[in-house]
C-alpha cells in the first residue's frame, strides 16, 4: 500500500504564489512518476503536472504551463508544486498521484493510470 498525503493548500489571492506538497510512504517512491491534478466544484479532475522517477522529464497542462512547477525529492519522498500567478481559475481540490507502473511515463495525463491518491488539498484564489 502507498500513502499520499498533500499540504500547503489555503486561501490565496490572484496573482499570488503558493506551494503544495505530498509526503509519500509504503513504497519505493523514486521507482514512479508521481503526478497532481485538481477537480474544480462541478468538474471532473483534470491533469496540471507529472514528474517521471528521477525528475528528469517533467509535463504541465496546458492551463498551467509556465506557471506552475513539480519537483521532488526522492530522499524525502515528497513530491512538490508550487504555484506562481495564481488565477481564480486554479480554485479547486489539489491531488497528488503515484502513477500505477514502475519506470513508466505512459499516458501520464489520465487519471486512470494513477495507482494511489492522496485525500486531496482545497486551494482558492480569490479576485
Amino acid at each position: 500500500q502507498v500513502q499520499l498525503v498533500e499540504s500547503g493548500g489555503r486561501l490565496v489571492q490572484a496573482g499570488g504564489s503558493l506551494g503544495l506538497s505530498c509526503a509519500a510512504s509504503g513504497r519505493t517512491f523514486d521507482a514512479y512518476a508521481m503526478g497532481w491534478f485538481r477537480q474544480a466544484p462541478g468538474k471532473e479532475r483534470e491533469f496540471v503536472a507529472v514528474i517521471s522517477w528521477r525528475g528528469g522529464s517533467t509535463h504541465y497542462a496546458d492551463s498551467v504551463k509556465g506557471r506552475f512547477t513539480i519537483s521532488r525529492d526522492n530522499a524525502k519522498k515528497t513530491v512538490y508544486l508550487q504555484m506562481n500567478s495564481l488565477k481564480p481559475e486554479d480554485t479547486a481540490v489539489y491531488y497528488c498521484a503515484a502513477h500505477a507502473y514502475k519506470y513508466s511515463m505512459v499516458v501520464v495525463t489520465s487519471s486512470t493510470n494513477y495507482a494511489y491518491w492522496g485525500q486531496g488539498t482545497q486551494v482558492t484564489v480569490s479576485s
